[in-house]
């Protein structure tokens, strides 16, 4: 069974919003809408005070509160971990951006551009399917499903492989089977202390934070 999930190492991440550019680039998500943010977060006690940079998202959970609110079947969970949403029958209602206790979904109801003005590459790009419904992170299905279907190893082919995971400048982020044992990610969280965001209340998040190793 493979199970598509996503490591976010702590100790690595910089703060550069690379990611956060990629999947703007990679999705055309407009103004206002980040799919992949990165927190900038203050930690510790003066005079050992410090600055942390976590990267969030859509979360995939085994168990998606925003899937059992909605009240079309618009949101579903696929065989292999991911979220989706159907925009074909999402009815904007927002009830999921209201269960999702991660703030990872978006509804834009109208067109809007980075200067106003549409320039011609944000005019081709508009997607009008998704004005007026619920969007977020897809883990970028549609290369994973893609780059498998040609063979491709998602997070080890970039092809096949999220937007934001290939852009990580400092590899913070890693993307793969969690059900593979001798994959990238369970090797990760087989060698590191980790987290998941908001772990208690059951959802079952699909992204792991690293902050130490096991051993260390």
């Amino acid at each position: 069974m493979t199970r598509w999930a996503m490591t976010v190492d702590l100790r690595r991440c910089v703060g550069c919003q690379t990611c956060t550019a990629a999947c703007r680039t990679a999705n055309a998500t407009p103004p206002g809408v980040q799919w992949r943010r990165v927190l900038d977060m203050e930690v510790g006690e003066y005079p050992e005070v410090r600055r942390a940079f976590v990267p969030v998202g859509c979360m995939h959970c085994d168990d998606p509160p925003c899937m059992h609110v909605c009240p079309s079947t618009a949101t579903r969970k696929r065989a292999d971990g991911i979220v989706t949403i159907d925009y074909d029958l999402c009815i904007g209602c927002a009830y999921c951006a209201l269960a999702c206790p991660y703030q990872a979904r978006y509804r834009a109801d109208e067109p809007r551009y980075a200067y106003g003005e549409p320039t011609p590459p944000e005019e081709a790009r508009l997607d009008r399917g998704r004005l007026g419904v619920a969007t977020k992170c897809t883990f970028c299905v549609e290369r994973i499903d893609a780059g498998l279907a040609a063979g491709k190893t998602p997070g080890v082919d970039p092809e096949a492989t999220p937007a934001c995971v290939n852009s990580c400048i400092s590899q913070a982020l890693q993307f793969g089977d969690l059900d593979d044992p001798q994959g990238k990610v369970a090797g990760l969280l087989a060698t590191h202390r980790h987290f998941r965001m908001h772990e208690e209340l059951g959802t079952g998040p699909g992204v792991y934070y690293l902050w130490d190793r096991a051993d260390g």
